[in-house]
Order: structure tokens, then C-alpha cells, then sequence
């Protein structure tokens, strides 16, 4: 019975993201263990409040992740 702990900061995806997060991710998971776990196959959001979380030493709220979503892929 797997169980996928997926954590972001609070306010960065929407509902309907959310909800695009938990299936896909429990369609991977399926097409890895089999249909059979489908049924208890469980995908769970966590959020943690913005400036709980942090990298490089520098706290990041739900507007910097946003913002970084909306730079262009490199080259």
C-alpha cells in the first residue's frame, strides 16, 4: 500500500492543481505496481506555510515559487 507524501508551500497550486497532482501521480504509481493497487494507492498534499520553507538559505513564499514558474525554460 504505497503512500506518496507530496509537499509545497501553501498557496502556490490551486484546487484543480492539486487534484491534477493526485491523479497523475497515482496514475505513475499504478503503472509501476500494477492496477490492482490502484485502490490503495494514496497521494497526499501537504502544505507548509510560506516562510516555513526555504533554500539556499533564503525563505520562500507562494508568490517567489509563482514567480519562478513564469521565467521561460532555458535554451
Amino acid at each position: 500500500m504505497p503512500l506518496v507524501t507530496i509537499d509545497v508551500i501553501k498557496n502556490v497550486f490551486t484546487a484543480e492543481q492539486k487534484q491534477e497532482i493526485i491523479s497523475k501521480v497515482t496514475e505513475t504509481m499504478v503503472s509501476i505496481e500494477g492496477e490492482a493497487l490502484r485502490p490503495v494507492t494514496w497521494v497526499r498534499i501537504m502544505e507548509v506555510e510560506q516562510g516555513d520553507w526555504g533554500i539556499g538559505g533564503q525563505l520562500l513564499k507562494a508568490a517567489d515559487v509563482q514567480a519562478m514558474a513564469r521565467q521561460p525554460e532555458p535554451a
